[in-house]
């Protein structure tokens, strides 16, 4: 009876790649906006919390 061969997977390819999120140069000014337009969300998540509490 043959032995069975074991081989094991293929490694994952992990070479780092470009993100234009990342890259992207940022300012104080978008960091607001985004705060700004998160502000929905952030009540919702509030409003959920106190309802679990």
């Amino acid at each position: 009876m043959d032995t069975p061969t074991y081989e094991p997977p293929a490694e994952p390819d992990r070479t780092p790649r470009p993100n234009a999120i990342i890259d992207a140069p940022t300012t104080l000014a978008d960091c607001a906006d985004d705060y700004a337009a998160a502000a929905p969300v952030r009540a919702t998540l509030d409003k959920q919390q106190r309802r679990a509490a």
